[in-house]
């Protein structure tokens, strides 16, 4: 059995639609974050020491890290659904499986969390968002005349990235990006994604069903 612990408003979002995706038994525990900070409370913390999401209990062992959880959840109960049909395809499956968490998501999530902070400083915020310029110019070119990310189907690696893409987007980030925006509506039109932000709510408080 896999147990999911989602925390509301957070990456946590993705498992519930990779899980969705995948047609499995799951269960799930709800956890909502700290009023006053914003940041998990003591139950999510009593899971793991960490207190991080997403937080999936799966093979009698306590797992974060989202690009780990899906990579092995879709090896263990995918049976071949959300990895790349084509052998071929198996490295660049995994690099954009890992460029969402390992390159892409400190830029992006230090641009939209420096204002709360009184902003990142000229140095600082020069560096971030040059990096956030370069990363979402690298994925819209990449997705010129593509359906997803990798091959000719949904991956792991599309809802790795679409989160970050999400976030992007709320600024604006995505508007002089077509071949982004185009890629991120479509990954939201579908059932799956759907599925998880009405199991789960919403990525960002707010922003409704």
């Amino acid at each position: 059995m896999i147990k999911l612990h989602h925390l509301r408003f957070s990456r946590s979002t993705r498992i519930i639609w990779l899980l969705e995706e995948l047609g499995v038994e799951y269960d799930i525990e709800m956890h909502d974050r700290n009023p006053e900070t914003n940041r998990s409370q003591d139950d999510l913390y009593a899971v793991h020491p960490l207190g991080k999401a997403p937080t999936v209990e799966v093979d009698g062992h306590v797992m974060v890290e989202s690009s780990a959880i899906i990579e092995y959840l879709i090896e263990r109960f995918g049976d071949g659904k959300l990895a790349p049909a084509d052998e071929a395809d198996r490295a660049p499956y995994l690099e954009w499986l890992h460029f969402a968490e390992g390159t892409m998501a400190m830029p992006i999530l230090l641009t939209l969390l420096g204002p709360r902070f009184g902003g990142l400083g000229d140095a600082l915020g020069g560096f971030v968002g040059g990096e956030v310029t370069k990363l979402l110019d690298y994925v819209d070119a990449h997705m010129d005349r593509r359906e997803f990310v990798v091959g000719d189907t949904l991956t792991g690696a599309d809802i790795n990235l679409e989160y970050l893409l999400e976030l992007a987007n709320l600024p604006g980030l995505l508007n002089e990006r077509p071949n982004a925006k185009a890629y991120l509506e479509r990954l939201m039109a579908l059932p799956g994604y759907k599925a998880a932000i009405d199991i789960g709510g919403p990525l960002v408080p707010g922003l409704g069903g």
